[in-house]
């Protein structure tokens, strides 16, 4: 880990929005993330976006919320005094329409409820487990694309508060995550300047999560077996394999910190399946050593 203080880092903005290719581990950095902050004293929201009740069972203690862009998009009909038909347009299915007519507004409207929470005051952090890679692309640019595309109005005034809210360091930061292979980090790379270039918003650390930080084995060469020849070979296949692991992971590294230079913060490799509370715990207190 190459920054000094990754949470002191993290907490400097009211808002992280965590995003990444599909199967990095987004959702394990989000609980990550959220348990380290409510360790250090912190009232933390965390927010998911896919429906997925995987945050509910990783950090059962603290508030997580579960936001839909049906359902944002009827409270914001019911704000924005269309009371009598939102319900309707919801039970009918034409709100989904809406979405689809006009393209970004259901990411607007989405971050539009992150941006009310966010500015309630009532958290000192909120981390969203944001979209994938290339979703997260379109999810935080949709501001920006409306704001150009709507002349006035409150659709024009929800994306350039929103577009406040994205560009200021103080309000918002995104964390990208990736692993420590060549297709996730020529991901993450494409994503950090697309996301710097058309957003403008503020990159927080990056995470390279299932780093394998287990003490190197011998040279098999070097090993004597004695007689013993029973799964020798195996044993032998297994150590090369694992070596060549290392010298990818390594040069996948260095490959990231040459061509995107942040603070990294690097989570060690833990069983997917079956991830629990407790393995959160273990890789928060990684988080902040």
């Amino acid at each position: 880990m190459s920054n000094v203080n990754p949470l002191a880092d993290l907490a400097s903005s009211n808002l992280v929005i965590v995003a990444g290719k599909g199967g990095v581990g987004k959702t394990t950095v989000t609980a990550v993330v959220a348990r380290a902050a409510a360790d250090a004293g912190r009232r933390v929201l965390v927010i998911e976006l896919d429906g997925k009740p995987a945050l509910d069972e990783l950090v059962p203690d603290l508030d997580v919320r579960h936001i839909s862009a049906a359902e944002s998009l009827e409270e914001y009909l019911f704000e924005h005094g269309f009371k009598r038909i939102a319900r309707r347009l919801t039970s009918t299915g034409v709100i989904d329409v809406i979405g689809t007519a006009a393209p970004g507004i259901d990411d607007l409207v989405v971050l539009g409820k992150i941006k009310q929470l966010e500015r309630s005051g009532e958290w000192d952090l909120i981390v969203v487990d944001g979209p994938a890679a290339g979703h997260a692309i379109t999810f935080l640019t949709a501001a920006s694309g409306l704001l150009d595309a709507v002349r006035g109005g409150p659709v024009r005034e929800q994306a350039q508060d929103v577009l406040d809210m994205l560009r200021s360091p103080e309000r918002c930061q995104v964390l990208l995550v990736t692993l420590p292979e060549a297709t996730p980090v020529n991901e993450l790379i494409e994503t950090s300047f697309a996301l710097e270039e058309r957003v403008g918003v503020q990159l927080g650390p990056i995470v390279v999560n299932r780093v394998d930080q287990t003490p190197p084995l011998p040279d098999p060469t070097s090993v004597d077996f004695g007689r013993a020849r029973v799964q020798v070979d195996d044993a032998v296949a297994a150590a090369h394999f694992r070596s060549t692991r290392l010298r990818v992971q390594g040069s996948e590294i260095d490959r990231l910190s040459s061509s995107v230079p942040l603070p990294q913060i690097h989570l060690s490799a833990r069983p997917v399946a079956g991830l629990s509370p407790g393995d959160i715990a273990v890789l928060a207190a990684e988080l902040v050593r």
